[in-house]
C-alpha cells in the first residue's frame, strides 16, 4: 500500500515514516510539509534516522495523493480539513490523528467522507481503545451519583488540551450514560466555582517535562472509587497504530470510521 506521511518533518511524521519502513504490505510514496519548510527536498528516510529511501520532501500534497493508496495525517486541524479534501478528491483513505479539533472541523471531515474511507481517533493504541470501552461500560452500569473525572498529563510542548485522547474517554463515558458530551462537560475549575453538578463529567490537564501520555478516568462514589488508567511510554505505539489503519482502510467504502472499527472493540 503506497502511502503518504503529511507533516513528515514533525515528531509523528518522522515516528510514521519509521512506522511504513517497519511494516510489510506498504511503502512511503510521498513525504509532504508545508511550504517554505526547511525539510523541503530532503530525503525523508534520512529525515526520520533512516537510510536514505529516495522520497524527496515536498510541499505538492494533490500530486503525492494521486500517486497513493493512503495518507497518514497528524498535523493540525485547518491543515487536516484540507487535506481531507484533497484525500476525497484522489478518493483515498485518510487517517486522522489530528486532535484539537471543533464543530467546524468534524463537519468537513464528515463531508469529505462520502468521497473516501476517513479513519479519525484521538489516539490509535489498543490500549487507549480498550479503555474507553471499559469506561463507557463502567459508565453504563454505575449511576450518576458517581462523579467522574478525566486526569491527563502530556510533555509540556502540547498545544491543546484537554487531550484527544481525554476528549475520546469522555464520549465513551458519556455514550455510558447516553448523554451528550457537550452538555456536561467541565472543562477547567478555578476560584468560588460551586459544587460540583450532578452529571457532569469533569477533564483535569496537566504538562510538564517529556510525559508521552498519560490518563486516568476516576468514578467517584460515596465512600469508594474506581479509577481506571492507561501509560504510554513511547509514541511509536501511536504511529504503529495509524498504518494499521491505513491498511484496514484500504478497499472500504466511503464513510467515517474509528479504531474501534479497525480493532474489531465494537462490542464493548
Amino acid at each position: 500500500m503506497r502511502l503518504v506521511v503529511v507533516g513528515a518533518a514533525g515528531r509523528m511524521g518522522r515516528m510514521l515514516i519509521k512506522a511504513i519502513a517497519a511494516t510489510e504490505g506498504c511503502t512511503l510514496s510521498a513525504a509532504i510539509e508545508r511550504p517554505g519548510s526547511e525539510a523541503l527536498g530532503q530525503d525523508a528516510g534520512v529525515l526520520a534516522g533512516l537510510p536514505a529511501n529516495g522520497v524527496l520532501v515536498s510541499d505538492d500534497a494533490l500530486a503525492a495523493f494521486v500517486e497513493a493508496e493512503g495518507v497518514l495525517d497528524f498535523t493540525a486541524p485547518d491543515a487536516t480539513v484540507a487535506f481531507a479534501g484533497l484525500a476525497a478528491q484522489a478518493r483515498i483513505v485518510h487517517v486522522v490523528g489530528t486532535t484539537g479539533m471543533e464543530p467546524s472541523h468534524l463537519a468537513r471531515l464528515e463531508a469529505a467522507s462520502r468521497h473516501a474511507a476517513i479513519i479519525r481517533s484521538g489516539n490509535m493504541s489498543l490500549g487507549v481503545n480498550l479503555l474507553a470501552g471499559l469506561v463507557r461500560k463502567v459508565a453504563a452500569t454505575l449511576g450518576t451519583d458517581w462523579d467522574i473525572e478525566i486526569v491527563e498529563m502530556h510533555h509540556r510542548m502540547k498545544v491543546d488540551a484537554p487531550s484527544g485522547t481525554a476528549v475520546l474517554l469522555g464520549e465513551a463515558a458519556a455514550e455510558g450514560r447516553a448523554v451528550p458530551l457537550a452538555e456536561h462537560r467541565v472543562a477547567s475549575r478555578d476560584g468560588q466555582v460551586g459544587a460540583r453538578p450532578p452529571g457532569a463529567i469533569g477533564f483535569a490537564a496537566l504538562r510538564g517535562g517529556t510525559v508521552v501520555g498519560d490518563h486516568k478516568v476516576i468514578f467517584a462514589g460515596a465512600g469508594e472509587r474506581l479509577e481506571l488508567s492507561h501509560v504510554a511510554e513511547d509514541r511509536s505505539l501511536f504511529a504503529q497504530g495509524a498504518v494499521k489503519a491505513a491498511l484496514w482502510g484500504r478497499g472500504r467504502k466511503p464513510g467515517l470510521y474509528a479504531m474501534t472499527d479497525v480493532l474489531g472493540l465494537d462490542n464493548l
